[in-house]
């Protein structure tokens, strides 16, 4: 059995002995006495294989309401830290790249390649044009309070100033006192949001995810790639490129999501402006503390007017231009003000007086200097300009549908509802061809119509570069795309933006070829493009509506369709992989996952959406944050240069045969069973989980209905919560067991060796299969299932334990994660904090019930808790 690290191992031992003397001082030492008993007793539970948990129940249960909520913060508190020490332990690991894991470096897939024979000016050429875009999305997952997150990251700096060996007594004291002090302060701190952050407020916190990490790690990573180019091609990456890019959903989806109006994307728009002004003046102040020369160019000198400190000079100029542009930001926030000449809204603007600067520099002999902090500026400039993050909007085709159909009733021209689709692009097109106006002026739309035109005039006030793409769910026909559009130029748009349909469901998925066929069948929408087409792929709904398995074939299919529609028009295509954490919603590693998408489908472009708390395990520290752009852009790279082979005929076959029984099966379950929606609702915390503040949208698209009604991030949170993580296998069980009954072992071992598609799936099967604890959901069920429900739950635990032996007997192991041994450790490390969480939650959640809605403020508070601390202990928990 494979132990943690040394060093991580030590790493968790000091910050749980910390955690265990902050209980001790407050609320005392008895309390620590009543905690530490319940971790022994899960930890010796653990030890015995077929331990019933009992005596760690009776413990739980004995405990009375007011001593639920400091023994539930404890076990949250200490699993925090956990994923703290095992954050810091990645970066550490991967501190020499080039050493320890070339395949995932930029530097090592660089030179794999070019050992494999590719040519460096391909090898150039692809890196230079290389488009990799995450999109960060609000999506309700992030269960930590912005105030914690703050103080784990100073926690974080802890661990790397005590990561050295000639640290002197007295400052390993400092340090150690530091870690003290902060750790207090979260035991301290309430950890559970009480109001439900505004849209803004999430787009606030991806602000700071720029401004804490990105900032830094992108330039710093772009060094990198600079210095592994040279390396390999002789040349370095040209100051303009930017092959990464952020943009945001948040402020901008309202899709489902009534709190996301107008204003609000307004709002956002123009704080992302401010924030990008404030951060480019704290740049220009540390390059006038470093650019103190004399010489320049003559370039330079005549536009600065023989100043004795010419680059000083050209950066005040800058600055006062960038404290307009904040100055003015702000108040437009409050209310709409012109933009005052000085204001800067083009980020060509922000570059020219850097490049001028650089070229100075270099022309002087100074190039050392060039490449310095000025050069990192001139990076995020091109990076992230005076937008920052480029806003996606998205809304659901029939609002657009709607809104033309209720200008045309007024009009008196029709109705468009009830048009075909050959009417309704005929009406489109030549009204997008038309030199006059459309929209009324003396016309009062309803309510829904009006902030459809209020959201296209928003964008339409903005330049190009503040914008990403706008996303269409539900888009079905060319009408969806051409609608939209046609509302954006009524507004006044002047530039094209990217109009991407959105293909989430089964259905859509088969769909989307054909539609993406009919829509460059038009001329005057195929030139509109320009010769580039973004098409997104929706992961989360696919997989609720028929399951894993039969989801990621169907996305996998359709990829590769559409890819041959793209290039049978000529057009570029990038994939927008709209991609949650969680391996039921497309989770999973991400350079896997790039790896294993059908070639040519990765063609040197990829949007990815990165959601929830995965955007702080990712991206919230500037180490972190470059371990993935590494990860990232090797895939891409590789993926683009060496695809994947094509899957074989006889694969094919057994991907058809396996997803059509995993849905058969899937769906016999969720939608045909009459008992499962009744087990699912009393078996999980589903009902409670809007107690818990997460997100602005909420849990359902609708207020009343039924699975089908709940959205794919609580449906996937509330199995993790019980570790039944039932979408994630559901279906692939019996596709498996189908399969090898039928003799299929030796094809399916074949797919797994040679197949990056289907080993990836099995892999992430195995991973889910292993966070599923069978003697929880037991406990689960015991406590809050009827007894007339017992069977169903009892035929679901025997389908899981049926899909860990296949699993199991493909990989040729006798136990889960064999082959991830650390992995399977930290997973048992982490189940004796677990494991009380979830005896409390069932514990309280019968409470919960039994109450009938007079529970106290004391359970209720603990109940969110251990939800909080069952999402960190799970990580991606939707």
């Amino acid at each position: 059995m494979t132990e943690l690290h040394p060093a991580l191992r030590e790493n968790i031992r000091l910050l749980g002995e910390i955690l265990g003397d902050c209980i001790r001082e407050k609320p005392g030492p008895e309390w620590y006495e009543r905690v530490e008993a319940v971790r022994q007793a899960a930890k010796d539970d653990r030890m015995q294989e077929s331990g019933s948990g009992q005596r760690l129940a009776e413990l739980l249960a004995s405990l009375t309401d007011d001593q639920l909520v400091p023994v539930t913060r404890a076990f949250n508190q200490f699993l925090n830290l956990a994923n703290l020490a095992e954050q810091y332990h990645g970066i550490r690991r991967h501190r020499e790249p080039r050493e320890q894991e070339p395949d995932e470096s930029v530097r090592g897939t660089l030179a794999r390649l070019a050992a494999q024979g590719v040519a460096p000016d391909r090898l150039h050429e692809c890196v230079r044009d290389m488009r990799m875009e995450f999109v960060l999305t609000a999506h309700p997952t992030e269960v930590a309070r912005r105030t914690l997150i703050m103080k784990y990251d100073e926690m974080s700096a802890c661990l790397q100033r005590l990561d050295t060996d000639d640290l002197l007594p007295e400052e390993r004291e400092l340090e150690v006192g530091r870690l003290r002090q902060l750790i207090t302060q979260a035991w301290n701190t309430d950890e559970i949001r009480h109001e439900r952050p505004t849209a803004v407020d999430e787009a606030r916190w991806g602000f700071a995810v720029v401004e804490n990490s990105l900032w830094q790690a992108l330039p710093e990573f772009l060094r990198e790639l600079d210095g592994a180019l040279v390396e390999q091609t002789g040349e370095g990456l040209p100051i303009e490129s930017s092959p990464i890019r952020v943009a945001s959903w948040m402020g901008g989806d309202r899709d489902g999501n009534p709190n996301v109006t107008a204003s609000v994307t307004r709002e956002v728009l123009l704080l992302s402006r401010w924030m990008a002004a404030d951060l480019f003046l704290r740049d220009l102040q540390d390059l006038r503390a470093e650019l103190s020369m004399w010489q320049a160019s003559p370039e330079l000198q005549e536009r600065v007017g023989g100043h004795r400190e010419p680059y000083r000079a050209l950066l005040s100029e800058l600055r006062n231009r960038l404290l307009a542009t904040r100055d003015w930001a702000e108040e437009a926030v409050r209310g709409s003000t012109e933009a005052p000449p000085e204001v800067m809204l083009d980020s060509a603007e922000l570059i020219e007086p850097l490049q001028l600067c650089f070229d100075s520099l270099v022309m002087c002999g100074m190039e050392s200097v060039a490449r310095g902090p000025l050069l990192d500026t001139l990076r995020r400039a091109h990076c992230f300009g005076l937008a920052l993050v480029r806003l996606d909007v998205r809304q659901e085709a029939s609002r657009h549908a709607s809104a033309i159909g209720e200008i045309v009733d007024w009009l008196g021209l029709g109705d468009y509802q009830q048009w075909d689709e050959a009417e309704r692009q005929q009406f489109l097109i030549r009204e997008l061809e038309s030199r006059r106006p459309l929209v009324p002026r003396n016309w009062a739309p309803s309510a829904e119509t009006r902030e459809v035109l209020d959201t296209c005039r928003v964008i339409a006030e903005h330049p190009a570069e503040a914008l990403g793409s706008y996303v269409i769910s539900m888009a079905a026909q060319p009408s969806d795309v051409l609608a939209v559009i046609l509302l954006l130029r009524e507004a006044g748009m002047q530039h094209p933006m990217r109009i991407v349909p959105l293909f989430e469901t089964l259905a859509d998925l088969d769909h989307a070829p054909e539609a993406l066929r009919a829509l460059l069948e038009l001329d005057w929408y195929r030139e509109y493009t320009g010769g580039q087409q973004e098409v997104m792929i929706g992961y989360s709904d696919s997989a609720k509506d028929a399951g894993q398995m039969m989801a990621a074939w169907a996305q996998y299919q359709a990829q590769e369709a559409l890819t041959r529609v793209a290039a049978d028009y000529g057009v570029h295509l990038t994939l927008f992989h709209g991609r949650g954490g969680t391996v039921g919603r497309g989770g999973g590693p991400a350079n896997r996952a790039i790896l294993s998408q059908p070639p040519g489908s990765v063609n040197g472009s990829l949007r990815v959406t990165e959601q929830g708390e995965m955007i702080r395990f990712k991206f919230g520290l500037p180490r972190v944050a470059r371990r993935s752009f590494n990860l990232y852009i090797s895939a891409v790279l590789e993926a683009t240069v060496a695809p994947a082979p094509e899957p074989r005929p006889e694969w094919r076959e057994m991907m058809h045969t396996l997803s059509d029984e995993a849905v058969r099966s899937y769906r016999g379950l969720v939608r045909e069973t009459d008992q499962f929606v009744t087990y699912f609702r009393q078996a999980t915390p589903e009902q409670e989980l809007g107690k818990l503040a997460l997100g602005s949208r909420p849990a359902r698209r609708k207020p009343s209905g039924g699975v089908e009604s709940l959205r794919a991030i609580p449906w996937i949170f509330a199995w993790t919560q019980m570790r039944l993580m039932l979408p994630a296998w559901l279906g692939s069980d019996a596709a498996l067991d189908r399969a090898l009954e039928q003799g299929n072992e030796p094809l399916l071992n074949e797919m797994i060796r040679d197949w990056p598609f289907f080993s990836t799936h099995i892999d992430m099967l195995e991973m889910v299969l292993a966070k599923a604890d069978l003697r929880i959901v037991s406990y689960y069920e015991h406590k809050l299932v009827a007894s007339d429900l017992r069977g169903l739950g009892e035929m679901l635990r025997e389908r899981l334990r049926g899909c860990v032996h296949n699993v199991n007997r493909l990989k040729g192991q006798e136990e889960l994660l064999t082959q991830q041994p650390e992995f399977a450790h930290s997973m048992r490390v982490r189940n004796t904090y677990t494991d009380p969480l979830h005896y409390l939650q069932a514990e309280l959640l019968q409470r919960d019930r039994e109450a009938e809605g007079r529970v106290p403020e004391n359970v209720e508070k603990a109940l969110k808790v251990t939800m909080a601390g069952i999402a960190a202990g799970m990580r991606n928990t939707g």
